[in-house]
C-alpha cells in the first residue's frame, strides 16, 4: 500500500510515549540546508512539557516546513515560539560544512541549538535514521519524523525560517546569485549565475558543481 505523505499529520504520539516514560522535556529536533551549494546548515530545537497546550488550529497547521509556504512559516515561525516551552537555534557556516561534512556540520548545528536553550531537553526527537554521536542525552532517531512528531515538525518551521532569513540577507551582499529566491539550492537560475560569475565567499567549495569551478 502506498502511504500518501502530502495527507501525513504530525501528532504528540512520540512525545507523549516520552512523557509517559517518565522524561519531562522532549527536544524535537530537525534542520534546513544540507542540500544547498551556499550558505549555513541551521537546526532547531523545539522543547515541549507535559502540561504543553497547541490550539488545535495551530495543531493542524504545524506540519514539515517543505509542505508550507513561506508566508505560513513566517506566520508560525512566531505561533512556534509563543507555544512551547523553548526553542533552541544553531546552525554552522560554509567554512565548516567544508571542513568537516555536511552530516558532521549538521550534527554540530543541532548541538548548538540544544545548548541554545534555557531549559536543556532530557530527551530528544530528531528527524532521520541516524542518532545524535558524542551525546548523553536519551534519543530516538525517527525516519520521516518531520512528517510524524509535532516537536519535530515545528522545529523544521524554525530553521528554514531562520535560514531563509539568513540567504535573504547574504542576497544583500552577493545579489547577483539571487540567494532571496533559491536560497542556496541547485536551481536552473542559481546554476546559470554559478556559471556566469563563478563562486562566491559563502559557496561550499566541497560541494559539486562548485568544486569542479575552482
Amino acid at each position: 500500500m502506498t502511504i500518501d505523505k502530502e495527507n501525513i499529520m504530525p501528532t504528540f504520539d512520540e512525545e507523549q510515549n516520552a512523557f509517559q516514560a517518565g522524561y519531562r522535556l522532549v527536544g524535537g529536533i530537525d534542520e534546513a540546508g544540507r542540500g544547498p551549494l551556499a550558505g549555513p546548515v541551521v537546526a532547531a530545537c523545539v522543547v515541549c512539557r507535559p502540561d504543553t497546550e497547541v490550539d488545535d488550529k495551530i495543531l493542524a497547521e504545524i506540519k514539515d516546513s517543505k509542505k508550507l509556504t513561506e508566508r505560513k512559516r513566517e506566520e508560525l515561525y512566531d505561533v512556534v515560539h509563543r507555544s512551547f516551552a523553548g526553542v533552541g537555534i544553531g546552525w554552522c557556516d560554509h567554512a565548516t560544512i567544508d571542513r568537516v561534512n555536511i552530516l558532521e556540520a549538521a550534527f554540530l548545528a543541532m548541538k548548538k541549538a540544544i545548548g541554545a536553550l534555557s531549559a536543556r531537553p532530557d530527551f530528544i526527537l530528531l528527524d532521520g535514521k541516524f542518532p545524535l554521536p558524542n551525546t548523553s542525552l536519551p534519543q530516538k532517531a525517527i525516519i520521516g519524523g518531520d512528517d510524524l512528531a509535532f516537536s519535530i515538525a515545528a522545529a523544521s518551521i524554525i530553521a528554514k525560517v531562520v535560514r531563509d532569513r539568513m540567504m535573504r540577507g547574504w542576497h544583500d551582499h552577493y545579489p547577483v546569485y539571487g540567494f532571496d529566491r533559491h536560497k542556496g539550492y541547485g536551481t536552473k537560475l542559481h546554476l546559470e549565475r554559478l556559471a556566469e560569475h563563478g563562486p562566491c565567499p559563502i559557496h561550499r567549495k566541497s560541494f559539486a558543481p562548485v568544486k569542479n569551478m575552482l
